[in-house]
């Protein structure tokens, strides 16, 4: 919990001291909110709220009940610090403004996202999305925001419009440095007890195994080699799982390019 305060504190400051004070679009429902206040008699706060039904629902489907119970917790986290937190201009530098403003909100939002929350809205949209393909999560928030952005721009000004294109392209590399569900690891794990270690990967993970055969080229010794494709999430528990089985198994680990063929994408 006080890392989504943290990051809901990171988003407030960005928003109070860069974004708002540069005149920048604010991106995500936040942005769809502000077009709506401005072209129809409902408020922004109204809007936003009517926004983020629909898509609490698809969250509650997909993604589940906690993470969407307490995503909605830090918007209203995110909310409180935004009231409290004083609106300051430290820079006049509209890109100065556009680049810290977006790296310190992805900062705080990349925490969130992965310590298993969101911060509502498009994240809940571009998280789901992910999902079900192998493209980045910052992508999704990037494309996402650009065509909010966009639209403003359209209707308001192009110059804002930009540089808030700007702040929403440095986020999304931000993100995506913090948020690493999407990579993808091939672990080739050379051992002597391949059933025990077969049977102790299963328990704990999703993933289909090919076991090879293997011969050590010193001690001539038959051994077998499992390889696994995992997520860099799942890094962490495949090495808990070797150690415990078998201290002694040589393991490689490479970053995997690409995938063809049959892999969970939603764990």
């Amino acid at each position: 919990m006080i890392i989504y305060i943290f990051g809901c504190l990171l988003l407030a400051i960005s928003l109070n001291f860069f974004l708002i004070p540069a005149n920048v679009f604010a991106s995500g429902f936040t942005g769809i909110a502000q077009i709506l206040a401005t072209l129809t008699p409902i408020s922004t706060g109204i809007s936003l709220f009517i926004l983020n039904i629909p898509v609490a629902i698809l969250g509650w489907l997909k993604i589940g009940k906690r993470f969407t119970v307490f995503s909605f917790i830090n918007v209203a986290i995110s909310t409180f610090f935004l009231e409290i937190i004083p609106i300051v201009q430290i820079s006049e530098d509209i890109l100065l403004n556009s680049v810290f403003g977006g790296v310190i909100m992805a900062i705080g939002a990349g925490l969130i996202l992965k310590y298993g929350s969101s911060t509502g809205g498009v994240d809940i949209i571009a998280l789901v999305l992910a999902r079900y393909s192998e493209r980045p999560l910052g992508t999704y928030f990037f494309l996402i925001n650009s065509v909010i952005v966009l639209t403003a721009g359209f209707i308001f000004d192009w110059e804002k419009a930009l540089y808030t294109l700007v702040t929403l392209y440095v986020g999304s590399r931000i993100i995506d440095a913090i948020h690493t569900r999407h990579v993808k690891l091939t672990a080739m794990i050379v051992t002597t007890k391949p059933d025990e270690l077969q049977e102790a990967i299963h328990e704990q993970l999703t993933r289909g195994i090919t076991r090879l055969p293997a011969k050590g080229g010193y001690s001539k010794q038959d051994k077998e080699m499992l390889m696994i494709v995992i997520t860099r999430y799942e890094l962490y528990n495949l090495k808990q799982i070797i150690a415990k089985v078998d201290d002694k198994a040589f393991t490689n680990i490479i970053e995997t390019a690409g995938i063809y063929g049959l892999f969970r994408k939603d764990s």
